[in-house]
């Protein structure tokens, strides 16, 4: 699935990125003045916890990116899997002056994405058997939104809009500049040939019952009480999604999942994630020439 997601435009920023985080590390003095270039180094990911793994495809990119035409990566695992404590997900084999340098890179990517895959998981349980979807937001690190997407679905959960142009959702600000949300979705669908998918924000029932008749794809429950929650849902036809989001716990998650909204969407998947504990243990097999 990585490379289904990482493709074209989302592969050439993934690749910024990397070059970035590398960039930032400066020159490894450490490891140029103790290894020669030729010098090989054997390195081993294994967790040292139970966990979900998310991001090993990204130790072959570090490497590329560093130059190594041909990364020696052997993944052992695939993501989405849970592995536990001390299994071993991936072997490197590489040059030790760029294994060192790109040690710190690539484990800071899998033990993050590891962390958003596991805070994912534990909210989709919650809801489990509910039928309710689990979404992100765009409450992301700025830069790393697709590679935590991509890690929330390995969690189990679903992604909403990617960016702005994917679907167009009227929040607050919108709608008060508009001065209502019917003039808000009038304006926004006379500004494209063809409008994409729209969700209109709503934080009262009035707003719920002005919004139903226009038909958007998707209304959303911004930060209602459960009660009024369900007063609302009733409002909403099956053919127009239903989303609850606004403080959404693992404490609260179950509670709105039984109102039975068609998702609910929390950004603490992402921006309130730990991260997995992983580490990486290289072992030198050749010196070579100085």
């Amino acid at each position: 699935m990585f490379f289904q997601i990482f493709r074209d435009e989302r592969l050439a920023m993934l690749h910024r990125l990397v070059d970035l985080a590398l960039e930032e590390d400066g020159r490894d003095l450490t490891s140029e003045a103790l290894f020669p270039p030729t010098s090989l180094l054997h390195a081993s990911i294994v967790a040292k916890e139970d966990t979900l793994v998310a991001g090993l495809p990204l130790a072959a990119i570090v490497l590329s990116r560093m130059g190594c035409t041909d990364p020696g990566v052997t993944l052992l695992a695939a993501d989405g899997d849970a592995v536990e404590r001390g299994r071993e997900v991936a072997r490197i084999l590489g040059p030790a002056p760029i294994l060192l340098k790109a040690e710190r890179v690539i484990m800071n990517f899998i033990c993050h994405l590891s962390g958003v895959a596991n805070a994912t998981r534990r909210f989709v349980q919650a809801v489990e058997g509910t039928g309710v979807r689990v979404l992100d937001t765009r409450k992301t690190t700025p830069g790393h939104r697709y590679l935590e997407k991509y890690a929330v679905r390995m969690g189990g959960g679903h992604n909403h809009r990617a960016n702005l142009e994917e679907m167009l959702m009227l929040k607050d600000n919108h709608i008060d500049q508009a001065g209502s949300i019917t003039e808000a979705v009038r304006r926004v669908r006379a500004a494209y040939a063809v409008c994409p998918p729209l969700e209109v924000e709503c934080r009262t029932l009035d707003h719920v019952r002005e919004a139903v008749p226009l038909a958007p794809e998707r209304i959303m429950l911004d930060n209602m009480p459960p009660e009024t929650a369900a007063k609302a849902l009733a409002l909403i036809p099956p053919h127009i999604e239903s989303e609850i989001s606004g403080n959404v716990t693992l404490s609260t998650i179950r509670t709105l999942a039984e109102l039975r909204p068609t998702c609910i969407s929390t950004g603490a998947i992402t921006h309130s994630a730990v991260v997995a504990d992983f580490s990486m243990r290289l072992t030198q097999t050749h010196r070579g020439d100085s």
